[in-house]
């Protein structure tokens, strides 16, 4: 009787730690949810700029089509990317792509001098700035969601209740890290 009720007590208290450490995954889990659709709603507000910012190079009879063709298409790819993972490679793609479309301002002068370009330039900017604060703060809670699920005890309930890891919003290539060449 005391042998039976003392394997009752440890297969409850076994269920109550499962439980706590299942919301606690749940818990982080929605942190990096929230954290990423913070990303995703910069993001959003950055690409509704950008075809009046191509809108507004397009004024110009010289500029380069191939550098505006990889914005639009960037942007374009970004609202049909379905996972997390698809939407970083995207976002990557069209970081560069506004990079090069901004260093167009030093070969023709006349563009950086126009007012809306540099009005628009301006809200990219601060939009950059709040970009890079959101995934700082998108990594920080993935790299507590993650360590979590890695961790023992915590992996064999991540592993048996399908908590999976994500990634980290990074610049996936090496070009793109590299600062934009400007020459006078």
């Amino acid at each position: 009787m005391i042998i039976g009720i003392i394997i009752l007590l440890l297969i409850i208290l076994l269920v109550f730690f499962i439980i706590g450490i299942y919301n606690k995954l749940v818990r982080e889990r929605n942190l990096v949810e929230e954290s990423f659709s913070t990303i995703d709603a910069y993001l959003k507000k950055r690409y509704d700029l950008i075809p009046n910012l191509v809108e507004t190079v397009k004024g110009y009879k010289d500029y380069e089509g191939s550098t505006l063709e990889k914005v639009i298409e960037a942007r374009n790819r970004y609202s049909t990317a379905a996972t997390i993972e698809d939407k970083v490679a995207n976002e990557n793609i069209i970081s560069g792509a506004l990079n090069k479309l901004f260093s167009l301002t030093e070969a023709y002068p006349e563009l950086k001098a126009n007012e809306n370009f540099m009005k628009l330039q301006g809200e990219l900017t601060s939009i950059e700035n709040d970009i890079l604060q959101a995934r700082k703060y998108y990594n920080g809670s993935v790299r507590i969601y993650n360590t979590s699920c890695e961790t023992f005890p915590n992996v064999l309930v991540a592993r048996n209740f399908g908590f999976n890891k994500y990634p980290f919003f990074k610049i996936e290539n090496e070009v793109e890290k590299e600062n934009v060449k400007v020459s006078f």
